[in-house]
């Protein structure tokens, strides 16, 4: 593993496009991260800031970091690497590099993975069914996809592991951060038979661009992407937009809520419940 790609791949606002341009043309991550000010920001989308970033980083004591989060636990997933999933590598912003925490995960737990996504504050009804349908995923032998959160989130986690499934939950915070606390537990049992998945650094704090972020992971990683209910204008929207715009098979309860009656205009697959 060449720790100097890992750190590269972390730094924020660094585009795979200029990414692969610096590699391409000072031949490694390393030689990336000595080069001067003036070399960088002849690249574009390279200005002073960006610059700054890429040569503070000091290789030694990030090789250390790395090995203390590697000690607590956690998987490192460079990208092109055999555990790094294939699926992702479809996609033109696909990550740099994937932490995982938990089992270490292998392109099998791709090959039927569902999505399910949804408000954080469901109707009652709504949290019923995403448990239903995480559960029938489950048996079925998929790998449930969802985000970690409360609500619809939480339903879908608890539904496959309710059946002994394997369930995944990509985090907009490092996996050794996770969030919300109050799903730590939640956490712990995903972790015993899936996996916590990030981009960030596995002791990063959640952000609002994380959370957004990860929706494109969370239908990247999966097949189809099944919206519970939100509304037009709820978070998990912007999974039910990057699960169109990536070509995956999107469906969405009939329900009155105005997120799943856009979906549905939009092209999901209606589904009567």
């Amino acid at each position: 593993m060449d720790t100097a790609t890992i750190a590269l791949g972390l730094i924020t606002n660094l585009r795979n496009s200029t990414r692969h341009a610096l590699l391409a043309h000072f031949g490694s991550a390393e030689a990336v991260l000595k080069a001067d000010e003036e070399a960088l920001t002849a690249f574009k989308g390279i200005g002073t800031t960006l610059a700054a970033r890429i040569r503070s980083i000091d290789l030694a004591a990030f090789e250390r970091t790395l090995a203390a989060w590697q000690r607590r636990g956690v998987h490192v997933l460079p990208h092109g690497s055999a555990h790094y999933p294939a699926l992702l590598m479809e996609l033109p912003d696909a990550p740099a590099v994937l932490f995982a925490l938990g089992l270490l995960p292998n392109n099998t737990w791709w090959q039927q993975a569902a999505a399910v996504v949804g408000t954080r504050e469901p109707l009652p009804r709504s949290r019923q069914l995403a448990h239903f349908f995480a559960s029938r995923y489950a048996v079925r032998g998929y790998t449930v996809l969802s985000g970690l959160a409360l609500g619809i989130d939480r339903a879908a986690h608890e539904g496959a592991l309710h059946e002994g499934g394997r369930t995944v939950a990509v985090l907009g915070s490092g996996v050794l951060n996770v969030y919300p606390a109050l799903n730590a537990q939640l956490a712990q049992r995903i972790a015993s038979t899936g996996a916590l998945l990030c981009e960030c650094a596995p002791d990063a704090p959640v952000s609002a661009a994380r959370l957004v972020a990860r929706n494109r992971l969370i239908s990247g990683l999966a097949q189809q992407l099944l919206l519970i209910e939100s509304a037009e204008d709820g978070g998990a929207m912007h999974a039910v937009r990057f699960a169109f715009a990536q070509g995956r098979s999107v469906l969405a309860l009939n329900l009155p809520a105005g997120g799943n009656q856009a979906a549905i205009a939009a092209g999901a697959q209606a589904v009567t419940v």
